[in-house]
Parts: structure tokens; sequence; C-alpha cells
């Protein structure tokens, strides 16, 4: 059998370009290189104990069966108690559902209420997996590029002028990947002005990366600033950015109770319940306090500064502070057109990126995944001797670039 074999709709998705990225590290360290990968987006921090402790006295204490598939009560009443305390939301136990993170929730979301020829608006730089899972749903991507100047933020006059009859979603990220771009109260409530004149669309904030941010401004998230759009704002979180819980496997979601009890049909369809270990675990996330956080905010500051003085010492790349998660979206198109010490000319990002894996055996990802050519995201969410090594490895291969 070939690919005659497989569905249509698999023709209209790319793989992970983060798995992709993983994949030829693992590649080269298997050859014997020593890659300092930069392009995961996932903090190097251990789960802290108490979180841990929970997850294992779970299985202790044999809670090891099914559960509902949209959650334990336990699980729901701290994601309640979550909403309340950090965003002043109020939900309803069956306007909330958890599952193995927050990508699926996204995707569960997307093919509950998507349909051929409707189209959802992704605002660029984007996280990779928004527009393949939109595709996978049968809908449109439809790409609105926004600019460094204006900190990567959806303008009022951008949204207005993308949105169609055939528009079913508008997607926030905030804190963003790869950006980092925070959207202020103010912010959100110009697009929410834009976004009341066209009812038919319904809003997904994602604030997956809520408490990564670098000052003291009180965080928003829409359904919080635009109440009366709650009927159609699904608010999505999850433990894996805030509480180092990426292998967890667990999200979660709040909305109007339609759309959560279409994506609980769904997700009985596929992959029932959420593991109950990473469920307990979760529970201690969300209502333990997070006194390590503090700690964790000031490491990853000082990483954040130390990645933007190294660019900022290299000829043709430039980066902005950014305001939350832990990337930065440096521009460097002032490396393109330059030509390598082997005498190869760097005629993308694309070019860039293989080349400092290749030479300098650090992983970048370049702009063109996330739907901005031009660019590299570098995460530093990595142990400090390695992130130090990384930012020697990039000075050093781009200035044996000639012009």
């Amino acid at each position: 059998m070939n690919n005659n074999a497989l569905a249509r709709r698999m023709r209209r998705v790319r793989p992970s370009p983060t798995a992709a990225i993983s994949d030829q590290v693992r590649e080269l360290e298997a050859r014997g290189k020593t890659v300092i990968n930069l392009g995961e987006g996932e903090l190097d921090f251990a789960t802290p104990d108490n979180i841990s402790y929970a997850g294992i006295q779970a299985i202790v204490h044999h809670q090891t069966k099914y559960t509902a598939v949209a959650g334990t009560a336990e699980l729901k009443a701290a994601i309640a108690h979550k909403f309340a305390r950090d965003n002043q939301l109020h939900y309803t136990p069956g306007q909330i559902i958890a599952g193995s993170g927050a990508k699926q929730l996204i995707f569960n979301a997307f093919l509950a209420t998507v349909d051929a020829g409707q189209s959802v608006i992704i605002p660029a730089p984007y996280w990779v997996s928004y527009p393949d899972m939109v595709a996978l749903a049968e809908g449109e991507p439809v790409i609105v590029p926004c600019d460094e100047t204006h900190g990567w933020k959806l303008q009022p006059e951008q949204l207005a002028q993308a949105i169609t009859p055939a528009t079913r979603w508008v997607v926030l990220n905030s804190p963003g990947n790869p950006s980092g771009a925070v959207y202020r109260a103010d912010e959100l409530c110009a697009l929410a002005d834009v976004l009341r004149q066209h009812p038919q669309v319904l809003i997904l904030a994602d604030d997956i990366y809520e408490p990564l941010r670098y000052d003291d401004t009180p965080f928003a998230t829409f359904a919080q600033v635009a109440p009366d759009l709650a009927d159609r704002t699904l608010t999505v979180n999850g433990v894996s950015k805030s509480h180092a819980m990426t292998g967890w496997r667990l999200g979660y979601a709040a909305g109007p109770q339609w759309l959560i009890n279409a994506m609980q049909v769904l997700q009985s369809q596929s992959t029932s319940n959420p593991s109950t270990i990473s469920q307990a675990a979760a529970v201690a996330a969300l209502t333990q306090p997070d006194s390590f956080f503090h700690v964790w905010r000031e490491k990853l500051n000082t990483r954040r500064q130390q990645v933007l003085d190294t660019l900022a010492a290299i000829d043709g790349i430039s980066a902005q502070p950014p305001e939350g998660a832990f990337y930065i979206f440096a521009n460097c198109q002032g490396l393109i057109g330059r030509v390598t010490p082997e005498g190869n000319r760097l005629e993308s990002d694309s070019d860039v990126a293989a080349w400092l894996l290749a030479t300098a055996h650090v992983a970048v990802l370049h702009g063109s995944a996330f739907g901005t050519p031009g660019y590299l995201r570098i995460a530093y969410a990595v142990e400090d001797n390695l992130l130090h090594s990384a930012c020697q490895r990039l000075l050093a291969a781009c200035e044996s670039l000639s012009v």
C-alpha cells in the first residue's frame, strides 16, 4: 500500500516542525554530536515535588480507574477555583472539561464546530499546530500577518478586515508562542468591539503560558474583559507550561456548555478521560501554593536577558524583549544572503536554522514554521550552562559568515 491509501485530509496536514527538529537533534546525537536544543517548548525545571507526590499518592491509593470523561469532580472544582481566583471568571462544572493536554482540547473544539468552507482567523506568528488542526477539521486557516512594531498583536482593523460570513473562530494566544506577546486588557477590549458586530464568530483564548510573564501588569483574558461574549468564548489553559508538567498531558478548558458538551462527546469516542494520575497531580498544581514560581520566573528572566545580550552582539540579528513565555523571536533577515565558510549562501530563515544546527550544533526553529519568514524562535528554558554554551556557539557561528 502507498499514500493512495491515505485519507484526503492527510494531504492538508504537515508533520509538526517542533517534532521534526527534535528528530534531527536525536539523529545528530546518535552520530556522536553534542547538540543543544533551543527548539523545544518545555521548561527544564522538574515538576514540583508536592505535585509529583500527589500523583504518586493517587497510584498508592489505587486511583487508577476510569473517571468521568471530562474529569473528576475534584479536578473540575480546582479548575473553577483557578479561574475565579486568577481571572474573575465563574464557571459551573458543566462548563469545564479536562483533556490530555490543551492541544487535544483545541483540536476537539475545532472538530466540533468547523465545517468545510468555514474559516478560522489565526494571527501570525502562530503556534505551529493551529493551521493544521483547522485543516484536519476541514476548515480554512486564514493567516493574518501581525507586525513586530505592534508587538506581534492582532490589530482591530486587521480583525475587521479578515472577518467574512465564513469566519467561525478567531484565535488569540497570550502570552504568545513564538512571539511572547501579551495582550493588555484595553487591546482585548478593542478586539471585542469588532467581534460584537459578528455574532457567528467564536473566540479561542489560548492562555497556556499565562503565569510566564515578566512584568507586574495584571493578566487579562478575553472572557474577563468581554463578559457579554463569554457565551462564545472558549478559554484554554493547562499545567504543562506553568508547572513543568508537559509529560503529564493535562489541559483544561471552560466555555459555554453547548460547546463543552460537544467536546466531551468527541473525547468520549477518542481518548476518554485524561490520565487519572495526572488529574490528581493537577488538583495539587491548581490548589496548592506556587512559591516555587517566583524563583522560576527570576531564572527565566535572567536567561532571557542572556540571549538578548548575545543576539545584540551579532551583526545581522535583532530581537525585542518578549513580554511572556520563554521564547525570543529574533529577526535574522540580516543573515539572509550571507555566505558560510563552506561557500554556501543562506537564502532563507530555514537555511539559517539548518546551518546553525549543522555547524554550531544548536537547534532553533525557523520563523516560516510559525507563518513569519525571516525570523528564528529561540527557546531559553534550558539549563544555565547549556544556554551559556549555546549562546557562545551562536555568536561564533554567525561571526564566521561573510557578506
